[in-house]
């Protein structure tokens, strides 16, 4: 018998003990002490085949130096750094093309403000510019669940980059 429930070995310590409170502390000092294993409702009685069972499976679980599967997993690590690298390019690309377009729409907005028209017709078609602004990034967090900062549209669109070049 290698193992028990935990009742039958507070009842075994009962036999041997003047308590129950006593028992329960004696069954608690042979589990410190690691003469037994308790995990859960199981106690072990003989813990150093625990151990040389584990000690197996642990042993067989470690891949060889020479394992193929261990140069299959550096292979696709060394794929997967190229396509985060690739993605990471895209991603700042989009970002900066936004940041042109920005800056573009800021120049105009300005040149119409001070050179063609005034900023009694300018300051509404700002506000609306800006309202469409908001309204997007709202949809973008409402779509993606993701905060609508330059930080959150860098790792969504990543994400996406990554896994389209995934699956190419």
């Amino acid at each position: 018998m290698n193992s028990i429930s935990y009742s039958e070995f507070v009842e075994i310590c009962d036999e041997f003990c003047c308590n129950r409170e006593q028992s329960l502390d004696f069954a608690k000092m042979l589990d410190e002490s690691g003469s037994v294993i308790v995990l859960g409702d199981v106690v072990f009685l003989r813990p150093y085949q625990v151990a040389k069972s584990m000690n197996k499976i642990i042993s067989e679980s470690i891949a060889s130096p020479n394992d193929p599967r261990r140069r299959e997993l550096e292979q696709m690590e060394k794929q997967k750094a190229l396509i985060d690298q690739k993605a990471q390019s895209l991603v700042r690309g989009e970002l900066y093309f936004g940041l042109g377009f920005l800056v573009l729409q800021t120049l105009g907005f300005m040149r119409l403000t001070f050179w063609e028209l005034t900023w009694d017709v300018m300051e509404p078609i700002c506000f609306f510019v800006t309202s469409i602004h908001v309204v997007l990034a709202y949809g973008f967090f409402l779509r993606t669940s993701t905060e609508p900062t330059f930080e959150g549209y860098f790792q969504r669109r990543f994400k996406v980059k990554q896994k389209k070049l995934m699956k190419t």
